[in-house]
């Protein structure tokens, strides 16, 4: 993340997103898939680690393999794209607001305190021991004699799919296809993300 400064000196938190250039690497129709989508292909990938199959796919929107493939199924009126057509961030406006998919970051196995929310036990008197971060009791015991699915417990935290929603993109920098959006977005630096304007 980074920061910067707006009009009346306020500094503003930011996060700044490489947006291209992405190629349509497939147009979907009603007639042929039976709804309408275009596929973003993003950053270059090495054409010895890609399988025959999507090579041949590469090869008819005429352009080099590429790392992510994301589908896209909401457009504007009119503004349907071309098979092998470019985009670069001049889709974007500065000021309009978009929302960010990604994964998050994972945290391993977590207790019940980080994973959700659980103010633990509580106090250390009464002859407690290392208890304060305990989960307590988890259900009945003669009936139903079992924890029910879906109980609140420790296990593995994060690398789940997030959507951040309303980001304000506060600036564009066309010359290197750059986004600033106001905020942060899910996921570690590198990682990769998907861009989603209202419709």
């Amino acid at each position: 993340m980074t920061s910067i400064f707006d009009a009346s000196g306020k500094n503003i938190p930011c996060t700044v997103i490489e947006a291209g250039p992405c190629v349509v690497t497939q147009v979907k129709t009603k007639e042929t898939d039976g709804y309408d989508a275009i596929q973003l292909g993003f950053e270059e990938k090495r054409e010895k680690l890609v399988s025959k199959a999507l090579k041949g796919h590469f090869a008819k929107a005429n352009t080099t393999p590429k790392k992510v493939l994301a589908e896209f199924t909401r457009f504007e009126k009119g503004q349907q794209k071309n098979f092998g057509e470019i985009l670069t961030v001049d889709i974007f406006v500065e000021g309009e607001f978009i929302d960010v998919v990604g994964i998050s970051k994972g945290k391993g196995f977590q207790g019940v305190v980080k994973r959700h929310g659980f103010s633990g036990v509580g106090q250390a008197t009464h002859g407690q021991h290392n208890r304060e971060r305990a989960p307590g009791s988890l259900g009945a015991s003669s009936w139903p004699s079992r924890v029910f699915k879906g109980m609140r417990m420790g296990g593995r935290t994060g690398g789940n799919r997030v959507k951040m929603i309303n980001l304000q993109i506060m600036k564009l920098i066309p010359e290197k296809n750059l986004v600033v959006v106001k905020g942060s977005v899910p996921g570690p630096n590198g990682s990769y993300l998907i861009l989603e304007r209202w419709s």
